[in-house]
C-alpha cells in the first residue's frame, strides 16, 4: 500500500508586521506593555531604596547619592513617565471597557492624547517636586 502525499489545508496566513502600518493605537498598546515591565523594574529600585533607608544612615546616604546623580534622576524621570503613561493607558482601556471610543478617529485621538497627557503630567510632577525642595 502506497501512502498518498497529504497536502496541508489552504489556510489564510496571519498578517505580518511588514503589512501593518504603524498607528498611534498600535504604538501605545506596545508602550503600555513596555511601561508595565518598566514599572516592575522601577519598583525593585524603590524597594532597594527602602531597604537602604532601613539599613542605616550610611546605606541611605549612598542610595540618595545614586538617586540624586544625573543617571539616577534620568531613571526616576523615566520611571515617573512610565507610571503616567501606564496609568493614562489604563484609563483609556477603562473607557473602552465601557463600550465607548471605538470609532477610528476617537481611538487615534485617545492614543495621541494619552501620550501628551502623560508627558504633561510627568513634567508637572517634576516641576512641583523640584520647586518644593
Amino acid at each position: 500500500m502506497i501512502l498518498a502525499e497529504v497536502k496541508p489545508a489552504a489556510r489564510p496566513l496571519s498578517p505580518h508586521l511588514q503589512i501593518y502600518r504603524w498607528s498611534w493605537t498600535m504604538a501605545t498598546s506596545i508602550a503600555h506593555r513596555v511601561t508595565g515591565t518598566g514599572l516592575y523594574l522601577g519598583t525593585v529600585l524603590i524597594a532597594a531604596w527602602l531597604v537602604a533607608a532601613a539599613s542605616g544612615p550610611a546605606a541611605f546616604d549612598t542610595a540618595q547619592w545614586i538617586a540624586g546623580s544625573i543617571p539616577g534622576r534620568l531613571v526616576l524621570f523615566l520611571y515617573s513617565f512610565s507610571l503616567m503613561l501606564h496609568m493614562v493607558g489604563g484609563l483609556r482601556h477603562f473607557v473602552w471597557d465601557m463600550g465607548k471610543g471605538y470609532e477610528p478617529q476617537t481611538r487615534m485621538a485617545m492614543a495621541k492624547f494619552s501620550v501628551a497627557i502623560s508627558a504633561a503630567l510627568t513634567v508637572l510632577i517634576w516641576i512641583v517636586v523640584l520647586a518644593t525642595r
